[in-house]
C-alpha cells in the first residue's frame, strides 16, 4: 500500500509561516507515524519525500539495504568537494577503506595523546579565565578545542593562531549552507571568498606535510593521504584537499556543537554533572562511563547527523508500504530519538538512560547519532573519546555561568545553538 501522506494544508501553513523543516517533519511523524510521505513545497507534483523515523524502517534503509537506498549528493559538497562525506559509488568505497583503519583499534590509539594534549591546552586556558574572571563564548571555546584536536590529528602540530583564525571560514560556510542558491555554480560564488581562504590553508598544510618532517606529535592523517597518493593516481592534491576539509568539518563542527549543547544542558540540569563526578574517582572507569553517558544523552537530543537523505534506486517495500523507484527519503535521527514510544519522557535530559540496564531501546535503529550502516560516521569513536577526555579535564574544576542563552536551535549540517553562549567560570 502507498505511504500515508501529510495533508497539503499542513504543508501550506508551514510554508506560509516560514518555519524550519524540522517543524514540518515533526508534524508528519506525529500525525502519520514512523513512515510518512510529505511534499516539501506547496503544490509540488511527482512523488512526495518519504520521512523515515521508525527504528525498523531506519535499519532497513541504512543498514540492511544500503544498495537500494543510496546517497546521491551532499549539501556540503560546495565545501568538502569529493571527500568521503559526499563521495558515492566505487570512489566512496576506496576512500572509506583507506580512512577506516585510522579511526579504529591501533589507529585510534595513535590519536589519544593528541586528544589529551588538546584537552590540557583548553584546561590551562580555562584556569586562567577562572582566575581573571574573563567572559568568553563557550561555543567558540568548544570550536577552538575541536579544531586543535583535529588539526593535531591531521598534521601532527597544534593549531596556531593564524590557522585558527583562517579556518573560521569553515564555520561560516557551514552556517551559510541552508541559504545557498540551489545551483552549484551560484553556490560556489556565494562562498567564494571563504573557500579561497580554506583552499589556501589546505595547500599550505599539504605542502608542509610533503616537504617537511613529521610534526612534534608524529605523522598525521594528512601523511596517510600523501602516502596513498604515491600509489593511487586518484589521490590528487585536490582530492587530498577535499579529504582534509571533510575531516575538519566532520571532526570539528559536529564535536563543537555537541559539547556546546552538553554545557547548556548541564546548566539546566546541574545534578547530572554532580552525579557523573560522584560515579567514581578521577580516572576511574566508573567516572568515564558516567561522563560518556552525558555525551550520549546530549547526542540523543542533538544528534551529529540529525537528518540523512537517501534515494531509492529500485522499488521496495518498507514497513509494509510501497516505495517507488526514484523516491527521495529523509531518515531523521533527531525525531527517532524523541519518539516517546522508544524513549520515555523524550524531552527530558537523563544520562542514566545510558548507564542503567534496560533504560534505552534495544533496537539498533532507535539510537543513531552518527548514522547507521556502511555510511555511518567513520569518526564515531574519535568523537566520543575526544568529548569524554575534555569533560574529564573540565567538569571537576569549572562550572560555566551563562550570561545569556540561545533561544533555540539552527539546523544545518549539524543542529547547533542559534545564538552566542557568553560565560564566566565558577570554580568546581
Amino acid at each position: 500500500m502507498p505511504v500515508p501522506e501529510l495533508d497539503a494544508t499542513v504543508v501550506e501553513q508551514w510554508h506560509a509561516e516560514g518555519a524550519d523543516l524540522i517543524d514540518l517533519l515533526a508534524q508528519a511523524r506525529a500525525r502519520l507515524g514512523g513512515v510518512a510521505a510529505v511534499r516539501l513545497a506547496p503544490g509540488a507534483t511527482g512523488s512526495p519525500t518519504v520521512l523515515v523515523t521508525d527504528p525498523g524502517a531506519v535499519q532497513h534503509v541504512l543498514a540492511q539495504h544500503p544498495d537500494r537506498y543510496v546517497k546521491r549528493s551532499h549539501r556540503a559538497r560546495v565545501l568538502v568537494g569529493d571527500g568521503v562525506l559526499s563521495a558515492t559509488g566505487e570512489a566512496w568505497k576506496r576512500q572509506r577503506r583507506l580512512l577506516q583503519s585510522q579511526f579504529t583499534g591501533t589507529g585510534m590509539r595513535r590519536y589519544e595523546q593528541r586528544i589529551t594534549a588538546a584537552a590540557r591546552t583548553i584546561a590551562e586556558r580555562w584556569a586562567e579565565y577562572a582566575r581573571t574572571g574573563e567572559r568568553f563564548d563557550l561555543g567558540e571555546e568548544m570550536r577552538r578545542f575541536a579544531l586543535d584536536t583535529i588539526w593535531r590529528s591531521l598534521t601532527g602540530h597544534p593549531v596556531d593562531a593564524t590557522t585558527e583564525r583562517e579556518l573560521a571560514a569553515v564555520a561560516r560556510v557551514v552556517a551559510a549552507l541552508p541559504t545557498l542558491p540551489a545551483g552549484a555554480v551560484a553556490a560556489q560564488q556565494a562562498v567564494a571568498a571563504d573557500s579561497a581562504v580554506i583552499d589556501a590553508v589546505a595547500r599550505h598544510a599539504i605542502e608542509a606535510a610533503r616537504q617537511g618532517p613529521a610534526g612534534p606529535e608524529g605523522p598525521g592523517l594528512l601523511h596517510v593521504l600523501l602516502d596513498a597518493a604515491a600509489e593511487r593516481p586518484e589521490y590528487t592534491d585536490r582530492l587530498i584537499r577535499d579529504e582534509l576539509v571533510t575531516q575538519l568539518v566532520a571532526g570539528h563542527e559536529t564535536t563543537a556543537s555537541t559539547l556546546t549543547w552538553l554545557h547548556l544542558l548541564l546548566d539546566r540540569h546541574p545534578t547530572a554533572r554532580e552525579q557523573a563526578l560522584a560515579a567514581g574517582p578521577e580516572g576511574s572507569p566508573e567516572r568515564r562511563d558516567a561522563v560518556r553517558a552525558l555525551v550520549h544523552e546530549t547526542l540523543r537530543l542533538y544528534p551529529s547527523a540529525w537528518i540523512l537523505p537517501r534515494h531509492a534506486l529500485q522499488e521496495d517495500t518498507l514497513a509494509g508500504y510501497r516505495i517507488e523507484a526514484g523516491t527521495d527519503l529523509l531518515v531523521c535521527p533527531y525525531l527517532t530519538h524523541r519518539d516517546p514510544e522508544l524513549w520515555p519522557e523524550p524531552e527530558q535530559f537523563d544520562p542514566t538512560r545510558f548507564t542503567t540496564p534496560g533504560r534505552r531501546p534495544s533496537h539498533l535503529g532507535a539510537y543513531l547519532p552518527f548514522g547507521l550502516g556502511p555510511r555511518a560516521c567513520l569518526g564515531t569513536q574519535f568523537a566520543l573519546r575526544e568529548s569524554t577526555t575534555l569533560l574529564e579535564h573540565l567538569l571537576p574544576a569549572h562550572t560555566p555561568l551563562f550570561h545569556s542563552l540561545p533561544t533555540g536551535a539552527a539546523y544545518s549540517i549539524t543542529v547547533r545553538p542559534d545564538g552566542p553562549t557568553p560565560v564566566t567560570l565558577a570554580r568546581g
